[in-house]
């Protein structure tokens, strides 16, 4: 029958190679490229530090826990539908060591390794957004001018 003939035994490919390297999945490239080692990058300083750490600002919404207060965090993000920024709010627990923060107080989130179950977050002093800069004046001595005040007048007649 069919045995008999032997062309039934015959594998239904032959194992000759194609002259297309691609068949199959295999590509030429994979073969010829020897790669021992990649290149090392160049060490970095040592003085050099990168932090990557999250930092928040917020405004100090609980202080009357011992050495905690609670942060509110406000960011603007896109509304998913119609795309106009909107308020979030987030708060978030933060370590006072000295509890010198007050309620109101604007402070900056410094993350760090958990201090308790919610504490992940180091409280630091900020300046207020409305506390008014007082820069002194110079003085005219330090100038060589006459101050308008002393009655002088700047402009030489």
């Amino acid at each position: 029958m069919l045995l008999s003939s032997g062309s039934f035994l015959k594998a239904p490919f032959s194992l000759t190679t194609h002259p297309s390297n691609f068949l199959n999945g295999s590509t030429p490239l994979l073969h010829k490229l020897h790669i021992t080692s990649f290149p090392s990058p160049p060490p970095s300083p040592p003085s050099l530090s990168i932090h990557a750490m999250k930092k928040l600002q917020g405004r100090v919404v609980c202080s009357t826990n011992d050495k905690t207060v609670a942060v509110e965090v406000i960011r603007l993000a896109p509304h998913p539908k119609y795309k106009r920024r909107v308020r979030k709010k987030k708060k978030y627990q933060a370590h006072d060591p000295d509890n010198q923060f007050k309620v109101g107080d604007f402070v900056q989130l410094e993350q760090s390794r958990p201090i308790s179950k919610t504490k992940t977050f180091i409280a630091i002093p900020v300046l207020s957004r409305n506390a008014s800069k007082t820069e002194e004046p110079l003085p005219s001595s330090i100038l060589n001018l006459p101050l308008q005040s002393q009655g002088k007048s700047p402009i030489p007649e």
